[in-house]
């Protein structure tokens, strides 16, 4: 896969590259590739989150359930859209909390890469999606990936808040 990472995620994520439920994963999307269906985020884009923010910086993680299946939508950051896009009902609603909840004015676009580089690591649980197929990409093995992923923060870092937004399938605990 032709992705971006940040060095440090590299380095604590290198022993999850190379078992081979994570093989599995690299099959699936080029298989899918092959057949000529429309995932989301593009490649490069499936571990944004990691390149946004690096291990080290990791403070908060919002965790959502898979990427936006809808055109332009995705792009490695839950919950976040690029700018031009229109806000998706989630977004929108954590907007409005956040509104309510802290006084917060409704931003302009959708675009949280500026959280993710002040630390809040916005992760899905699921990193790829088939193009208008919500949790099509749910039991080919992310979210054993991310489960090591919140693992390693959790066995590293203290003082993280984890926020769970949206409806996840996993039942393991941490």
């Amino acid at each position: 896969m032709n992705v971006q990472i940040a060095p440090s995620w590299k380095k604590v994520l290198q022993s999850e590259f190379d078992k081979p439920y994570f093989t599995g994963i690299v099959d699936f999307l080029k298989a899918e590739k092959e057949l000529k269906r429309t995932i989301y985020p593009s490649g490069p884009l499936i571990f944004n989150a990691f390149e946004q923010t690096p291990f080290e910086n990791v403070k908060v993680v919002i965790l959502g359930q898979d990427p936006y299946h809808g055109p332009g939508q995705a792009h490695g950051l839950a919950f976040s859209v690029n700018k031009g896009i229109a806000l998706p009902p989630s977004l929108k609603n954590i907007f409005k909390e956040l509104a309510t909840d802290i006084g917060l004015p409704m931003p302009s676009h959708g675009n949280l890469t500026s959280w993710a580089k002040q630390g809040v690591l916005l992760l899905n649980a699921t990193l790829t999606v088939r193009a208008a197929e919500a949790n099509s990409h749910a039991k080919i093995g992310w979210m054993e990936f991310t489960d090591a992923v919140i693992s390693k923060i959790a066995a590293v870092h203290s003082g993280v808040i984890f926020i769970l937004w949206g409806g996840l399938h996993s039942k393991k605990s941490y």
